[in-house]
């Protein structure tokens, strides 16, 4: 299983419209509306590499108001429970 990030710039006023097309698409588990730099950012979970590249320049960058995206490959993930575990090393009293 591969997860990408990926970050997004959309059209003004398309905001709604866009997140809704791209939550549509098989492969895409979340999409979230975010202040900042980016206006959208779409979470990622696919097969493999291959599958993330075409899920991203096949399906998700055709989407109509989109203006700029960075996409991100995550390599490791970490949940609470993992990074409590982790600092907790050798703490025990």
């Amino acid at each position: 299983m591969v997860s990408g990030v990926v970050l997004l710039k959309v059209v003004r006023g398309q905001i709604n419209e866009v997140a809704g097309e791209l939550a549509a698409l098989d492969g895409i588990t979340e999409v979230y509306s975010v202040g900042g730099r980016y206006d959208l950012v779409a979470i990622l979970r696919v097969r493999d590499n291959e599958a993330l590249a075409a899920l991203v320049t096949e399906h998700m960058l055709k989407v109509q108001g989109i203006t700029e995206s960075e996409t991100l490959i995550a390599f490791r993930a970490f949940s609470r429970h993992d990074l409590e575990s982790m600092f907790s090393l050798g703490l025990d009293e």
